[in-house]
């Protein structure tokens, strides 16, 4: 039986299983206590100081409670003038040190740092401190990095080294000179760094944000020549009502639309239709790898963090990616082909932006093999972030909350509840099960709810029985779980047949373009779920629940691609991948 302690906090009694942290214990008493550098169960270091606590009769009598376990008949006060005094006090001094242009900073009003100094009083300058000059680091497509106003909490190194083993930021330099960059000096794109962003919502302050495309998107509404083509991501509309205080996990798909033509585009269409068509393609592309004996297992391709990851520390599982180009790709490509050869428009013309989950997408849109011909004519123009979109409307003062709801225009705008449950990790693969199922078996299959390949585990594997055929598959999210997979399958302990992996923990739902939450109030698990349970949600509500059986795509393959893997689909719905070099 777990041995509980008893201890009292501001004269609450509280009882924990040993080794709990005065912290951890104050979360269970209602009690909090500020942190800049904590994270649970990654990033436990003590280093901010702002969690300082008081224990009565304690040696010593003043701890940082993330770190210090709590003790039988411990009496423990967080709010004490001593504490309140010492707190200030090292605010003042991190902040002595920190580059405060905060009406200008992109993180404004969403900063721990900001909050944290505005609630302790901290109006004037106490220290005065200085740090060399150092440049904003924009090299990376996806990140910008901004050491001077890095508060050391390591937070991003935690995430970066731990969950994700990428490794593409540390600690450089001691004592004063201290700061946290990438290796040799270099420039974050010099390293292995794959754009995932999950250091961007670990961030407390406005050290590392996404690099921001909006401009590109309102420059583009603003020219007369353009036709404007928007749409959003699967699990964009059970997120972005978080960045105007709706609940986590609340779906405002209708809303969503509207705000997207309030904005100006001229058309709105929605990426949920491109991952109908992903799964159409990579389901046939699978197929043909089982019966033909191609290359196995067949890795999805979706999320390019995990593409940036394998190419460039597993080059040699190059050849088991698909060739499949992802739900945002391939829609432009058949926005840009299809739809404007229908509508009898010039591709040069039109300007097609996502709003996506991830920051790797605005590598994807720059990198691989997406050119539509030699005139540079690519897929998609340009992507933004949830949260760079809601810093959009409310740029343009679009009050979303009390938006009308609206549908997406046809035919690019019809999707599947197959398409919805992308944005959750296991979705991509139950998707294509769900086709690869009927293909196989040559009959449309009742079965719908492939559960062992959903939930929240870093690693899921299940086995799929078609006929005669056993098909052997695998789920991971989190780069660290991708890398444990891979290690697997070149060891030759584990033979599958198809993997799906993400790049980031619990799928785009945990994407590093979502809104940030304080992960002292709010855990990653918790959001995760609560954004999947809407998704699955609305893909049980949807009449059609198979990507092969959108009609719109039925219709798109008859009048234009000839059918799955034809010569002409190959050409503009499929990609290729190239060995990333980095120090």
């Amino acid at each position: 039986m777990e041995k509980l302690v008893n201890l009292k906090i501001n004269g609450i009694a509280v009882s924990v299983p040993s080794g709990t942290t005065i912290l951890e214990a104050a979360k269970k008493a209602k009690i909090n206590i500020p942190t800049l550098c904590h994270l649970k169960h990654i990033n436990a270091i003590g280093s901010c100081r702002i969690c300082l606590v008081e224990v009565k009769n304690g040696r010593p009598p003043v701890v940082a409670a993330c770190v210090y376990p709590v003790a039988e008949n411990m009496e423990v006060i967080t709010n004490s003038k001593k504490i309140m005094d010492m707190r200030k006090r090292n605010l003042e001094l991190i902040l002595s040190t920190h580059t405060r242009k905060c009406l200008s900073c992109y993180k404004s009003t969403t900063c721990k740092l900001q909050a944290l100094a505005n609630e302790y009083g901290c109006d004037e300058l106490a220290y005065n401190g200085s740090l060399p000059e150092r440049k904003i680091d924009e090299s990376h497509p996806s990140l910008v990095r901004d050491t001077g106003k890095c508060i050391l909490c390591k937070r991003c190194k935690a995430v970066c080294s731990q969950v994700q083993t990428v490794k593409a930021i540390d600690v450089n330099n001691r004592g004063f000179e201290s700061y946290l960059g990438c290796a040799f000096g270099k420039d974050i794109a010099q390293t292995g760094c794959v754009g995932c962003g999950q250091c961007t919502l670990v961030c407390p302050c406005g050290a590392l944000t996404e690099k921001n495309d909006v401009e590109k998107i309102i420059q583009a509404l603003n020219d007369p020549e353009k036709i404007v083509v928007a749409a959003p991501a699967p699990s964009v509309r059970v997120a972005l009502g978080e960045e105007f205080g709706q609940p986590i996990g609340t779906n405002c798909e209708g809303k969503l639309a509207r705000s997207l033509r309030m904005i100006g585009a001229n058309y709105v269409f929605d990426v949920d239709y491109g991952a109908d068509m992903t799964i159409v393609e990579e389901a046939n592309e699978l197929i043909e790898r089982v019966t033909n004996k191609g290359v196995l297992p067949m890795i999805t391709s979706c999320s390019p963090g995990w593409v940036n990851f394998l190419t460039t520390f597993y080059p040699e599982f190059i050849q088991n990616l698909s060739t499949t180009k992802s739900p945002q790709n391939i829609l432009g490509s058949a926005i840009k082909t299809y739809w404007a050869e229908k509508n009898k428009i010039d591709p040069k013309k039109i300007f097609f932006f996502t709003v996506m989950p991830c920051t790797a997408k605005k590598t994807e849109i720059i990198g691989r093999d997406n050119a539509l011909d030699k005139q540079n004519i690519y897929d998609v123009d340009a992507t933004i972030t949830v949260r760079e979109y809601a810093h959009l409307l409310k740029r343009l003062s679009i009050d979303f909350n009390n938006l009308p709801d609206d549908k997406f225009d046809d035919p690019l705008g019809e999707s599947t509840g197959s398409a919805i449950i992308f944005g959750a990790s296991g979705g991509v693969m139950e998707a294509a099960i769900r086709t690869a199922v009927d293909k196989l078996s040559g009959k449309s299959v009742a079965h719908l709810d492939y559960k062992k390949v959903r939930g929240f585990k870093g690693i899921k594997e299940a086995n799929v029985k078609v006929g005669n055929t056993t098909i052997n598959v695998c789920v991971a999210s989190g780069l660290g779980n991708a890398r444990q997979v891979l290690e697997n399958i070149k060891s030759g302990k584990k033979q599958y047949h198809f993997v799906e992996i993400m790049a980031c923990p619990n799928g785009c739902i945990n994407g590093g373009g979502m809104p940030i939450h304080d992960p002292d109030l709010v855990d990653f698990s918790t959001r995760a779920k609560l954004r999947a349970k809407s998704l699955y949600k609305d893909d049980k509500q949807k009449t059609i629940r198979k990507s092969h059986e959108n009609k719109a795509i039925l219709t798109m393959y008859k009048d234009y691609f000839e059918k799955p893997g034809s010569h002409k689909a190959h050409h503009a719905l499929h990609t290729s991948y190239k060995p990333k070099n980095h120090i």
